[in-house]
């Protein structure tokens, strides 16, 4: 059982910034994956960035340049610092990860917290 829970979000100004924050807790192994996805009403989920347990990173093209990743392992948290917002940024923005043991393989999704990018 793994617990993500996210904070940071709120309403922004469009061109502002702000920084969203995950903390997981549970039985949760070294070596894990950390990602953050996002969901616009009428819209499928999809990725903004992701960080690998050995702290490579992808993001989406329509982030790239304004978001940054990053991961703090000894408090099992991932960060995503995104400037310069727009109002096409607004959406509920979840935290997931994942990870295999040598039985299983796990994915685990936080709550979801909203960002409103908005005048």
């Amino acid at each position: 059982q793994v617990q993500l829970v996210e904070s940071g979000g709120g309403l922004v100004q469009p061109g502002g910034s702000l920084r969203l924050s995950c903390a997981a807790s549970g039985s949760i192994s070294s070596g894990y994956n950390m990602g953050w996805y996002r969901q616009a009403p009428g819209k499928q989920r999809e990725l903004v960035a992701r960080i690998t347990s050995g702290g490579r990173t992808n993001y989406a093209d329509s982030v790239k340049g304004r978001a940054t990743i990053s991961r703090d392992n000894a408090k099992n948290t991932v960060y995503l610092q995104m400037n310069s917002l727009k109002p096409e940024d607004t959406a509920v923005y979840y935290c997931n990860t994942d990870f295999i043991t040598a039985w299983q393989s796990y994915i685990y999704w936080g709550q979801g917290t909203q960002v409103t990018v908005s005048s």
